[in-house]
């Protein structure tokens, strides 16, 4: 019986994870491993057109179903190009391993033809980045690197020469048993007490969510109730927290609505929930706060905190809840409410007349459209830029539906390669891309990898022909938009030539039928819907030095756009407040 090669060995180590594919692009470096997976039938090769679309692939993947994901690059260029894909991955906790193929190991330190250095290169994007120099590395290096993804919830990273992946694997290796999945983690008896009495003294508390709190909605409501507490949350605690929650008070940020800014701030104790907010400037400096976290080093490295507890939300709140007194007195939480149903009905109006009749079409209205007929289970990919807003608004969760992003590394050209990696993860699952012209023309050859496949992704394009978050960014900033304006062709045209379903929309008349029909396509999909590019407007008391990236010093801004069913749900809930 032939002896395994490394590489042989290294895919059976992802196997054995749970790895069911690795995305990437061939090279000559990589061949080892392209080989080894072509000879195994429990894993695919996933031939991307792009590096970068491999790892976003393997990252939305790993997020989607909280285990290892896998891609690939070759020597020099080809890993490179993998980088940016990883710091999303990364910064998401996204379990990723990334192969980054190397040149041969006689070469290196010698500037070889493709030389870099990937143990150094990767390092700020990874929790663990080693180079393979050995076969007797082999499998420990691999091992540790699975753990590292899988426990520290991020990316690892090994180098691996080719000349090294083609050698036999050593004998007698010892190999461990490979941890999968992460426990969860309960705080100490001191955090939970102390943390009951802070609530038990508190009259006025707010609840603010994060991603977090996934898995965690009943015990947030539960406790929610107990304390008559508002509850708010960032964009990426919506799909978590929003839906089935009659005690919400919106979303704070610069792409926030409602009342939680105000609920946040108004309350006596406001207590964070699995939250890594970034922006400081929403969060308020008077108020005594609580954070609670599975990381520990995200406790207090946005805000001062009154307490840290470091546990798993779900765990703390079942430890906790036994220890607090209910509130009777709601007159904070039903003001909190009131003023969440006023604000979404103020913002509404503007979108709500003659919408039908709109040229260039409203991209709020194709953004509720979407929302309407999309699948109940539908999984989401949304461009960083416009997209973002109109998901934040529009976008209905429901406990089934996923909406997934680059809502912490803010990377253009995200939704498309997402979307591929979703799809692959479950082909019977309805995956929506909300592309804009922007992100899609920049990653634009991967839409071929749904041909290639037959992914049926249905890529909605918010066309525009500008980069329109730049142009606002600038328009904040004092400055006339510059080099934001794009030429853009007939991207219909495109897709049917590429053999795939294509409709171009620029009539709103038009908008609900062309959406139902490339949904309910068999196939991939495209709709090309030309959109207003003025549709976001400013208030004209924003000033210069308010805005700082897409950090919003103000107290809040309010950008003038609907806000979809919400209002709906906000009247709904106050249906509960008590009438004097």
């Amino acid at each position: 019986m032939a002896k395994q090669t490394v590489a042989e060995q290294y895919v059976d180590i992802l196997v054995r994870a749970g790895v069911r594919r690795m995305y990437g692009v061939v090279g000559d470096s990589l061949n080892p491993v392209v080989d080894a997976i072509r000879r195994n039938a429990a894993i695919e090769w996933i031939q991307v057109r792009h590096e970068e679309t491999a790892a976003f692939a393997a990252g939305a993947e790993a997020q989607l179903t909280g285990s290892l994901a896998a891609c690939a690059g070759s020597c020099g260029p080809g890993h490179v190009h993998l980088i940016n894909g990883l710091y999303d991955a990364h910064r998401s906790m996204a379990p990723v391993l990334a192969l980054a193929s190397h040149i041969p190991s006689s070469e290196i330190g010698t500037s070889y033809f493709q030389e870099t250095h990937p143990e150094r290169l990767f390092q700020e994007c990874s929790h663990y980045c080693e180079l393979i120099s050995h076969p007797q590395q082999m499998p420990r290096v691999v091992q540790t690197a699975v753990q590292h993804a899988i426990g520290r919830s991020g990316v690892s990273v090994v180098a691996l020469p080719g000349d090294i992946a083609a050698r036999p694997a050593p004998e007698r290796a010892e190999e461990h048993a490979l941890v999968t999945s992460r426990p969860t983690v309960r705080p100490g008896d001191a955090e939970i007490d102390r943390l009951a009495a802070m609530v038990n003294r508190a009259e006025r508390v707010t609840l603010f969510c994060g991603r977090g709190c996934a898995g965690a909605h009943d015990e947030v409501m539960a406790f929610a109730e107990l304390v008559k507490a508002p509850v708010g949350h960032a964009l990426r605690g919506k799909e978590w927290i929003q839906y089935d929650n009659p005690y919400d008070v919106g979303m704070s940020g610069l792409l926030g609505y409602g009342a939680a800014y105000e609920a946040t701030h108004e309350c006596d104790l406001l207590i964070l929930l699995g939250t890594d907010f970034p922006y400081g400037a929403f969060l308020p400096a008077d108020v005594r706060t609580v954070q609670v976290d599975v990381r520990a080093e995200h406790l207090g490295r946005r805000s001062k905190l009154d307490l840290a507890v470091w546990g798993d939300v779900r765990e703390t709140l079942g430890c906790l809840t036994p220890k607090v007194h209910p509130k009777a007195d709601r007159r904070f939480l039903d003001r909190m409410l009131k003023k969440h149903a006023d604000a979404l009905e103020g913002v509404v109006k503007a979108y709500t007349r003659r919408v039908d009749r709109h040229i260039p079409i409203h991209p709020e209205y194709v953004a509720s459209v979407l929302d309407e007929e999309a699948a109940d289970d539908a999984i989401f990919t949304v461009d960083t830029g416009m997209c973002n807003v109109w998901a934040a608004r529009y976008l209905s969760p429901n406990g089934r539906r996923r909406v997934i992003g680059s809502f912490t590394h803010g990377s253009m050209a995200n939704a498309l390669p997402q979307a591929i990696g979703a799809q692959f993860m479950d082909r019977r699952r309805q995956v929506i891309s909300m592309s804009g012209d922007g992100g899609f023309t920049m990653l634009m050859g991967d839409f071929l990898t749904l041909v290639q496949y037959d992914l049926p992704v249905k890529v909605i394009l918010f066309n525009n022909s500008a980069l329109s978050m730049v142009e606002l960014e600038m328009l904040v900033s004092g400055l006339p938009p510059y080099g934001t304006a794009y030429r853009n062709p007939d991207f219909a045209q495109i897709a049917r030539a590429a053999g795939v379903y294509g409709e171009r929309v620029e009539k709103p008349k038009r908008l609900r039928s062309a959406l139902r029909a490339a949904l309910h396509h068999k196939g991939p999909a495209l709709l090309d819907i030309v959109t207003d590019p003025n549709a976001l407007s400013i208030p004209p008391k924003i000033k210069a030095e308010m805005v700082t990236g897409f950090a919003l010093s103000a107290s809040r801004m309010v950008l003038e756009g609907g806000v979809g069913k919400m209002v709906q749900m906000a009247r709904s809930n106050l249906r509960n407040v008590p009438r004097p």
